[in-house]
Parts: C-alpha cells; sequence; structure tokens
C-alpha cells in the first residue's frame, strides 16, 4: 500500500514498540492502514519466527495483534476527532488485556 501507516505518524519518543516502532531497527515494524472502514496489516514471518517447524510461533502473532490493535486505537481516535493523524497531542494507546483463541496453527510460508 502507497499511503502512510498509522504507526509512521506516531512522534519519535513514541515510536519505539518491537512490534510496530519504525525506530526499533530489531523490531517487527508491522504497519496498519486504513481499507475503507476497516483496518489492515500484513505481516510476512521469517523462518525464525517458527513455534515448531513450517509453523508461526503464536506470541509473534498475539504480538501483531496487539500492535494493530493499539494503531487502530489511534487512528479512530483520530477520525472520530476529526484530526489529521499526526496532529498534536499525539494520540497512543496501550493494551490493558489481551486474549487470543487460536484457531488453527499458521502456517509459516504465508503472510
Amino acid at each position: 500500500m502507497g499511503m502512510k501507516a498509522f504507526q509512521d505518524y506516531y512522534p519519535d519518543e513514541l515510536n519505539y514498540c518491537y512490534g510496530c516502532g519504525r525506530l526499533n531497527e530489531h523490531g517487527l515494524q508491522l504497519k496498519s492502514h486504513w481499507d475503507g472502514e476497516e483496518t489492515v496489516a500484513v505481516f510476512h514471518p521469517k523462518p525464525y519466527h517458527i513455534a515448531i517447524p513450517g509453523y508461526v510461533y503464536g506470541g509473534l502473532i498475539a504480538s501483531l495483534i496487539d500492535c494493530h490493535a493499539t494503531g487502530t486505537a489511534s487512528a479512530a481516535s483520530y477520525r472520530e476527532q476529526g484530526r489529521e493523524m499526526g496532529t498534536a497531542p499525539a494520540l497512543r494507546f496501550m493494551t490493558a488485556s489481551l486474549h487470543v483463541d487460536f484457531l488453527r496453527p499458521r502456517r509459516l510460508d504465508c503472510p
């Protein structure tokens, strides 16, 4: 997608998250965008993101859900307030609780 990701609007001092912070060189660099009224994020796991051979580690999936959800909360709040993303004051969110029920294992070879 050619548009700027939600996470790219976070101010530098708030942009070190392991999952989505653009300033965390060792992080996952997740990027979330609007797709109409929904938000999307696509992540391509690396071979070292395994749980067992051929399958993605569930904790990684939970981390991606967490970062996508907080990015979505930020974007939705800006939209609700009629503000452009990145305007001050910054709207950032943190997860208070996360419960994930996995429906099936996720293969490593697809986004």
